[in-house]
């Protein structure tokens, strides 16, 4: 076919219908995310549908710049390539973050290019541009930030008093600049590098302040902020990939903010301006009463090798560990035994949303045997033994009866109404929260004190000696 006969409508045309075809990839591609058994798949056709919205873009009437265009596509292709692959599972959080927020920056970029050519647009078209300017800018900013308390980059959070006024400053500056730029009453140099200095000012300032356990909702809102900024400015540029894109990545951050948030019962303006997170050190609760007790590899062996129901609950610790692959080693020993084993996950374990569901994919768990906070939790009662391997906030009781607590009234898996709860952990700190875990001090707690991989591979041992 030879596409050059089509002309500028025929192009327009086949463009068009391009970004129907990518629309629907993307769609179905985010419906089979939903499910672990087809998000493998879901990832590779939304693939898809980028691969054809950027190859028929090139169609294009009056396209250039391919010099510059080829090459970094070519060079962001490797990075992005060489990088996932490089990346360790454990790292997979503030490497989602520092993409998300190249994605904010991309739409920001596009912003900014239109607004300095200075050319007048209509009042609708120039608020879009200004408004997904700005929230590109911020989900740059803020994203970077995210990745760095992630990485361990940025060690404490900034906070002082007046701080959020000086925020809610920034914002109205931002807001009215922008405001000069949407109406065209100033289009000039000045005006658009101060926008978007204070957007970018004003990310920084919103999440230096954010406590390191809130981070997985902060990824998860900055990825919203990042799909609207890429909506709006296809709007702008009326590219229909672009508004499709844009809306589906930000309906789908926002729901997952919202469903995040709601998983610890707290809004999403306490996520963003409690620091919670960040204490310090330990919040011991008024309820935390006892000692921990600790037990040998080998007494726990026989303990799980006899057992008729045990529940894995996994979290972050696991994942620092690199445990997964011998947790599932265990389990497998188990279930020669004719042990019914269940793996529980919390939606806010680890440091991104499906963090543990990724690892235990990795390590081979089939996923009929692993259950969400509302399917397992009626079962721990049932369970002679919960197995908590690197989880520390999702498990304490303290979210159910302390009102003094600050994750009070936070749903938490159950594992304390099992007969027998192991924790393997390394030491006696409090979790990522900084709050004190009741549950390590309960008569039927305890404490497997050692590297999550070494104490596993301890239990093994255990297993098959018993």
């Amino acid at each position: 076919m030879d596409i050059s006969a089509l002309g500028a409508d025929g192009r327009q045309w086949l463009i068009q219908i391009s970004y129907l075809v990518t629309a629907f990839l993307f769609i179905m591609g985010l419906k089979r995310m939903s499910s672990p058994v087809t998000a493998r798949s879901g990832i590779v056709w939304a693939g898809a549908g980028m691969l054809v919205a950027t190859l028929f873009t090139f169609l294009y009437p009056g396209m250039g710049n391919f010099e510059w265009i080829l090459p970094a596509i070519i060079l962001g292709t490797a990075l992005a390539w060489i990088s996932g692959k490089r990346v360790a599972m454990t790292d997979m959080p503030q490497m989602i973050a520092l993409y998300n927020g190249f994605g904010g920056g991309a739409a920001a970029a596009i912003a900014a290019v239109e607004l300095y050519r200075g050319e007048t647009m209509t009042l609708t078209m120039g608020s879009l541009g200004v408004i997904g300017g700005l929230i590109g800018a911020v989900s740059f900013s803020g994203s970077l930030v995210a990745f760095g308390k992630l990485q361990g980059l940025i060690k404490k959070s900034w906070r002082f008093g007046g701080q959020q006024l000086l925020n809610v400053a920034i914002l109205l500056a931002a807001l009215f600049v922008g405001a000069l730029l949407a109406s065209g009453f100033t289009h000039d140099v000045f005006h658009v590098t101060l926008f978007f200095v204070l957007a970018l000012v004003f990310g920084v300032t919103m999440t230096l302040p954010i406590g390191g356990a809130d981070m997985p909702v902060v990824i998860s809102m900055y990825n919203a902020f990042t799909g609207l900024a890429v909506a709006f400015e296809g709007f702008v540029m009326q590219n229909a990939a672009m508004i499709i894109a844009g809306t589906v990545v930000g309906s789908a951050g926002t729901l997952l903010t919202q469903l995040m948030a709601r998983a610890m019962n707290r809004s999403l303006g306490n996520v963003l301006f409690s620091g919670f997170g960040d204490t310090g050190g330990a919040v011991t609760s008024g309820t935390v009463s006892g000692s921990m007790k600790p037990i040998e590899a080998a007494d726990v062996g026989v303990m799980m090798a006899f057992a008729q129901k045990v529940i894995v609950v996994p979290g972050y610790g696991m994942a620092v560990a690199q445990a997964q692959h011998k947790v599932w080693e265990l389990c497998q020993l188990l279930i020669d035994r004719g042990v019914k084993v269940r793996f529980a996950i919390h939606p806010v374990a680890g440091r991104m949303p499906g963090h543990m569901n990724v690892l235990l994919a990795e390590a081979g768990v089939p996923y009929d045997l692993i259950a969400d906070l509302d399917e397992i939790n009626a079962e721990f009662e049932t369970a002679d033994v919960a197995l908590i391997i690197g989880a520390n906030d999702v498990v304490n009781p303290v979210a159910r009866n302390d009102k003094s607590s600050p994750i009070y009234g936070m749903p938490i898996l159950n594992a304390d109404k099992a007969k027998n709860v192991i924790v393997i952990k390394r030491g006696q700190g409090a979790g990522f929260s900084g709050i004190e875990n009741a549950l390590f001090y309960l008569d039927n707690t305890r404490m497997l004190y050692g590297d999550g991989q070494a104490a596993v591979s301890q239990l093994i041992q255990a297993v098959k000696a018993a």
